[in-house]
């Protein structure tokens, strides 16, 4: 090996033992999940989980682990509209969702809004 080799192995060990020392030192990951309305790719803790049950009935994951398969919707009022009237919650879960279920969860997708709006104006008085 000549000399100008030797120094290039040489400067990429440094540059192996830096890149091990920069990932210990690495941010957690942080889950990502896709709105099924509006497709933005949010982090997990600011979508709401709905799950359809073994039984057929559709319903939010408050938890996010009810067994089931799931859907995420943010928490506006209009992917809440457009995701429980278009049908692409149904498409999301492959199922068919009644009407008084999916009167319920508007129901739900109002209150998310209001809950939202009032902590926003909490947080503006301050």
């Amino acid at each position: 090996m000549t000399s100008s080799e030797t120094t290039i192995w040489a400067w990429m060990r440094t540059l192996t033992k830096s890149r091990s020392a920069a990932k210990t030192v690495a941010m957690k990951h942080v889950p990502q999940r896709t709105c099924i309305a509006c497709h933005l790719v949010k982090p997990k803790r600011q979508l709401v989980r709905l799950v359809c049950g073994p039984e057929g009935v559709v319903e939010v994951d408050t938890s996010g682990r009810k067994p089931g398969r799931g859907a995420y919707l943010c928490q506006s009022p209009g992917c809440w509209q457009k995701g429980l009237t278009r049908g692409k919650l149904e498409h999301a879960l492959r199922a068919k969702i009644s009407a008084d279920n999916r009167a319920r969860l508007l129901k739900f997708g109002t209150r998310i809004k209001a809950a939202g709006e009032a902590t926003a104006q909490m947080e503006e008085a301050r």
